[in-house]
């Protein structure tokens, strides 16, 4: 019996870490859902917000705009900070500027506090790359697939979730409701955070390289500004054309400063590595197709059912029919994690990504009831949930760990130029075939989703490119090294 004490207790030990990894990792996860919720808080009020606000049409929609800049700007920046600083203490700040942003929406009946609440509910979104990368940190190693996919689930979770959430709670109460219901989340998380979360030792030090950080946040807004506004300002329009050409003149000098920083925000070079390179190209992919059905399906659910392929859903209604799909997503979390253990984080993508273009080719064939929608969506989010999950471990595996934080956000940037592409050209193509009831035609709809197929299965492509990696142990270290070895070679 004394023999089976140590045992006993060695196997105590590991249940407890097992315990309180497990708890970090639903910490986590419920503070991607809170965060990403932010993202589709205000699309059932948004044809309310100028009467609401006391502003015109196109001055309202910077409320949605703001959000997605920030969160853009803020992914690559707050993993950098990680890495500096510790992925902790970014972690409470974020949570922290959530609660500030959402109180400040809640409290705002003009334009400029709402647009300054919205701009920080965006900046908190730099939790959810530094959670990944904390991930590596804080869970046993046979957790860390399966946290990782959860928590990049949470990123198309809470924003399917948090629809119909949204249209129950503006149809109910007050619309300042919306924000307070968010804020209470937020000082809900940051409680959470302060207590649950470990507080590791993984700082690098260092000191911020603030040029970098200006140079991408004014070249990204300026790129993402003329994209997303294109369509209402025209894409030949001088503010259009001006937005987007000097976004990108101020990307390339930002880039010749970043080759030149001893310490960059951006480690250029190690982002032009063919695994992470290619991974970040076939995030711009798959996340444009990720956000072309969340376009798509809810117009098509709402149009009425008088112009013949209209569905004549509510807002809540199309709301819950999207709802599954989150749903969904994070239901395949834990398959995804299988699917990296046995075939690796390459092919794992290529599947989800695959997943997702089947499903919109449903959605091409299937659009004449909302249960077939239902369907279209939950195949896409199935391969959202998928493949998201194996980004963020593809770029892990790449990059030195102190960089881990702020690859991932790169990546998460990525993402964002992807899915603000898609509504770029979804609004493009929808609303250039407004016919005489006022409404897109049918084959509209079915060329939206035809390119959101296309767009899927070009990241199965480009996925197909990144070369194979595998691990081996450094030599009198102990430690484990990552290996890129081109196919074939």
């Amino acid at each position: 019996m004394v023999a089976e004490r140590p045992l006993m207790c060695t196997v105590h030990i590991v249940e407890t870490k097992s315990s309180r990894a497990l708890l970090t990792v639903v910490v986590l996860c419920f503070g991607g859902m809170s965060v990403s919720l932010t993202q589709t808080l205000v699309i059932p009020i948004q044809g309310e917000l100028p009467s609401l606000l006391g502003t015109s049409v196109a001055n309202a929609g910077w409320v949605v705009t703001i959000t997605l800049l920030a969160a853009a700007v803020v992914m690559p920046i707050s993993g950098r900070l990680g890495d500096m600083f510790g992925k902790p203490r970014v972690i409470i700040t974020s949570a922290g500027v959530l609660v500030v942003g959402s109180v400040v929406c809640a409290m705002s009946d003009s334009l400029a506090p709402m647009l300054a609440g919205r701009a920080l509910q965006g900046l908190a979104m730099g939790f959810i790359p530094v959670s990944i990368a904390l991930v590596r940190e804080v869970v046993p190693a046979e957790m860390a697939n399966t946290a990782i996919a959860a928590i990049s689930a949470t990123l198309g979770v809470g924003g399917a979730i948090g629809l119909p959430l949204s249209a129950w709670v503006a149809q109910t109460f007050d619309w300042h409701a919306l924000f307070w219901m968010s804020a209470i989340l937020a000082a809900l998380l940051l409680v959470l955070v302060l207590t649950l979360v470990p507080k590791v030792q993984g700082a690098a030090g260092g000191r911020l390289d603030l040029g970098g950080a200006l140079g991408l946040a004014v070249g990204l807004v300026a790129v993402l500004v003329g994209v997303s506004k294109g369509n209402e300002w025209g894409w030949t329009d001088t503010r259009t054309v001006g937005a987007l050409v000097g976004g990108v003149v101020v990307l390339l000098l930002w880039g010749a400063f970043e080759l030149r920083q001893a310490a960059p925000l951006v480690d250029l070079r190690v982002s032009a590595r063919r695994p992470v390179l290619l991974t970040n190209l076939a995030a711009v992919a798959i996340g444009f197709g990720m956000m072309a059905q969340s376009i798509v399906v809810p117009q098509l659910l709402q149009l009425p059912e008088s112009t013949g392929h209209g569905l004549g859903q509510t807002m809540l209604q199309a709301g819950l029919w999207m709802a599954p799909g989150g749903l969904v997503m994070m239901a395949f979390a834990p398959v995804s994690s299988r699917l990296m253990t046995a075939f690796g984080a390459k092919r794992t993508l290529m599947v989800g990504a695959a997943v997702l273009g089947v499903g919109y080719l449903v959605a091409f064939f299937l659009m004449n009831a909302p249960w077939q929608l239902l369907i279209a969506s939950m195949v896409a989010c199935a391969g959202v949930g998928i493949g998201y999950a194996a980004m963020p471990t593809l770029i892990m595996v790449s990059v030195p760990r102190n960089e881990a934080g702020s690859a991932v956000g790169v990546n998460g940037l990525m993402r964002s130029v992807g899915t603000t592409t898609a509504a770029a050209v979804m609004a493009t193509v929808l609303s250039g075939s407004v016919g005489a009831a006022g409404v897109p035609s049918r084959g509209a709809y079915e060329l939206c989703f035809l390119i959101g197929a296309i767009a899927a299965f070009v990241g199965v492509a480009i996925t197909a490119l990144v070369p194979h990696l595998h691990t081996r142990a450094t030599a009198g270290t102990g430690e484990r090294a990552t290996v890129a070895v081109e196919a074939g070679a």
